[in-house]
């Protein structure tokens, strides 16, 4: 009998991805979207519930209906810059809107929870590779939001007799192996997707930002890792629960970083083209270094990325660009960027190509 879950964000980019990967373990996930940043055609392997993650009495009513017997939460606004221009907006949704998706639960009767979560809640760490010990210290309020998500989801345990399990992943990246669905968001700030925007003429302001980190090469290192092996750890951490296990929080990474200046030279090696030589200054409170240590993940989740080494991240990524932005020539001042599911909105403003 397949069973059912409940994916709050699941018409997202690592929330797609892993109901993909719900749907072949024998699941079926039923998504909850408001659809203001996911996208319809993401939603394939199960029902798609319209509705938005403060709207309690919905939730409810589609755990009953569909006999959802866990919850995967991906729901959350995640642009680190907008999140310190407008922090009512983050903490509104993203910690407002989990105390909401927690009321439908337990209106439910449903006590197991799935959580996104993300290495922004431990700021600029002292050491790395960084363990789960390590003391949550924000430096936005994007990380602080998931950080108070992740102090709710411990405090409901033992009050409430929720289980939950907090998974806190680096820098997501790469895209379905068979481009069916990959990153599409309205505006990109991420490095991988930027910079094949900038290769495909959508974008005309890439550029390195920072290049005297205390690295290597001089550019930020970063951990990262592929949205295909992010997905199959939801999927044991469900699994985990589901067993009657008990939950926790782990970190997701490889253990293994990449400079800026490795992510773009493999780049340049897979499309055969020439990024833009462009630097800028580093951005305020940007670490050097941020790398996982996955141990625990691997030791209690069963967590081995197979799909993660750097060449494969890049080339499922070009795939699915390829694909999702067919190549132009993007002439100065154009408004709408054409993508494969329609007009998405203006070019993204001049900003940090975040890694």
């Amino acid at each position: 009998m397949t069973k059912a879950v409940l994916v709050a964000g699941g018409a997202g980019y690592v929330g797609a991805h892993t109901c993909k990967s719900l749907a072949r373990a024998g699941f079926l996930p039923v998504v909850l979207d408001n659809l203001s940043t996911g996208h319809r055609d993401f939603v394939r392997w199960g029902p798609l519930v319209e509705a938005d993650l403060r709207d309690t009495a919905v939730i409810a009513d589609a755990i009953r209906r569909y006999h959802c017997g866990a919850v995967l939460h991906f729901a959350a606004f995640a642009y680190v810059g907008e999140s310190v221009t407008d922090p009512a907006k983050y903490y509104d949704n993203n910690v407002a809107g989990t105390l909401s998706l927690l009321a439908g639960m337990r209106a439910a009767r449903c006590d197991a929870l799935v959580f996104s979560s993300t290495c922004a809640i431990y700021g600029q760490p002292r050491e790395v590779p960084i363990v789960e010990e390590t003391p949550p210290d924000p430096i936005n309020p994007y990380g602080a939001s998931k950080m108070m998500a992740e102090r709710i989801l411990a405090d409901f345990g033992p009050a409430y007799g929720l289980r939950s399990i907090a998974l806190r992943y680096f820098n997501a990246c790469g895209a379905d192996s068979i481009t069916e669905i990959g990153e599409l968001r309205d505006p990109e700030t991420h490095l991988i997707p930027r910079a094949m925007m900038a290769l495909q003429g959508h974008i005309p302001d890439f550029s390195v930002f920072g290049t005297n980190f205390e690295t290597p090469d001089g550019t930020a290192i970063r951990d990262y890792i592929h949205v295909a092996d992010l997905a199959d750890a939801h999927v044991s951490a469900l699994e985990q629960l589901l067993a009657g296990k008990p939950g926790g929080v782990f970190n997701l990474g490889t253990g293994r970083g990449y400079s800026v200046r490795e992510v773009l030279n493999a780049i340049e090696h897979e499309t055969g083209e020439r990024l833009p030589s462009v630097t800028g200054p580093r951005r305020p409170g940007d670490p050097p270094v941020l790398i996982a240590n996955p141990a625990r993940a691997r030791r209690e989740l069963g967590f081995n990325p197979q799909h993660s080494d750097l060449t494969n991240i890049v080339r499922t990524a070009w795939a699915w660009h390829r694909r999702a932005h067919p190549k132009r020539n993007a002439p100065a001042g154009a408004g709408a960027l054409r993508f494969g599911w329609g007009e998405v909105g203006p070019a993204p403003s001049k900003g940090a190509a975040r890694p």
